[in-house]
């Protein structure tokens, strides 16, 4: 009976490491997917524009040589456009889906609990009160990310930090910015209101390669910080008490995860402004496309990088005018978060 038992615990073993691998190998074959989808935006990005430009051209274009009018168009032009979309869409990803698995909930996204508008409220008052502009406008609007999540942070800390009192006091706290916003707007004068709207709709306008190097040092510092606590956020998606048991720093990595969230969200805002819904889209997208099982933190940042590309070349060619990408993923998100909020209810009453 003993040899019985022991047989059929080594097959079950072994097909449990069966269906891991298969799992594993999977993963990996959606992941090459969707940094080829990735890639091949990309490219689409460069070679479109109000003219088509031979892919031949731009490939020399990347490789160093001078092309008239080619490399002019791709390397100044749209290069910096697609890098800066590419950057920030992977930031949005990735700081919007370590907030949603810390706390284990599609709500929390720095779009709903009032990161993306202390940045954007920041970066206004700078604009149209202080008449500044360039880095010390993206400088503010950073401080005031981290400062907004300090104070929702703090004002949901009691006996610990539950995510639906974080969500509730962020929705309060981005209700009363946004109201700042508004009043900031009717008193500004014609010439800054104009650059302080465009910076709010979220927009790739204007990109330039200078403004990627906040954005590649956001997401190897507090990209990289992430991406190494990964395996305690999953286990945090089980509950804290859960996580505390199986050796995780609870209050440690809570303290690791918003900072470096934050950090990336405020940076990726300070650059192109709040694009919409896209930190909120992510998450739950990687999940649907790649499963639950393992981090959907780098299926976050693809799924981000993809929406902001995507989202721009609609902006500009396959809509009537052109339109900010801000704009067109703030028409994607409002839908999915009403469906959201409906299923999330649904889901609390039957419980």
């Amino acid at each position: 009976m003993t040899a019985s038992f022991i047989s059929t615990s080594s097959a079950a073993t072994q097909r449990f490491a069966a269906s891991r691998r298969s799992d594993l190998r999977k993963r990996r074959l959606l992941l090459g997917a969707m940094t080829l989808a990735i890639a091949a935006i990309v490219f689409a990005s460069l070679v479109i524009g109000r003219s088509l430009t031979p892919p031949a051209d731009v490939i020399r274009v990347l490789l160093g040589e001078a092309v008239p009018g080619a490399s002019f168009t791709v390397g100044q032009l749209r290069l910096p456009r697609a890098l800066t979309a590419l950057a920030a869409g992977m930031s949005f990803g990735l700081g919007g889906a370590a907030f949603q698995t810390m706390l284990r909930n599609p709500l929390a996204s720095p779009d709903i609990i009032g990161i993306s508008s202390g940045a954007s409220a920041a970066a206004v008052f700078a604009i149209v009160v202080l008449s500044m502009s360039g880095p010390a406008v993206s400088i503010l609007a950073i401080a005031a990310g981290l400062g907004v999540a300090i104070l929702v942070y703090g004002l949901s800390a009691r006996d610990g930090v539950a995510g639906p009192r974080l969500i509730l006091v962020g929705i309060g706290v981005s209700a009363m910015l946004e109201s700042i916003i508004a009043y900031v707007l009717t008193r500004a004068p014609g010439f800054t209101l104009q650059e302080a709207l465009r910076w709010l709709t979220g927009s790739l306008n204007g990109a330039q390669m200078e403004q990627l190097l906040p954005l590649l040092l956001s997401l190897i510092v507090f990209g990289g910080i992430l991406f190494m606590k990964a395996q305690d956020l999953e286990a945090m998606r089980a509950g804290e008490e859960t996580a505390a048991a199986l050796g995780v720093n609870v209050g440690l990595v809570r303290i690791l995860v918003i900072v470096s969230a934050v950090g990336l969200i405020a940076t990726a805002t300070a650059v192109t402004g709040p694009i919409a819904f896209v930190a909120f889209l992510t998450g739950p997208i990687a999940a649907r496309t790649i499963g639950r099982r393992g981090s959907i933190l780098l299926p976050s940042a693809l799924v981000g990088a993809g929406l902001v590309l995507i989202g721009d070349l609609v902006g500009q060619f396959l809509l009537p005018g052109r339109y900010p990408v801000g704009v067109v993923t703030g028409a994607l998100g409002a839908p999915y978060l009403i469906l959201l909020i409906i299923s999330v209810n649904r889901a609390g009453g039957k419980s």
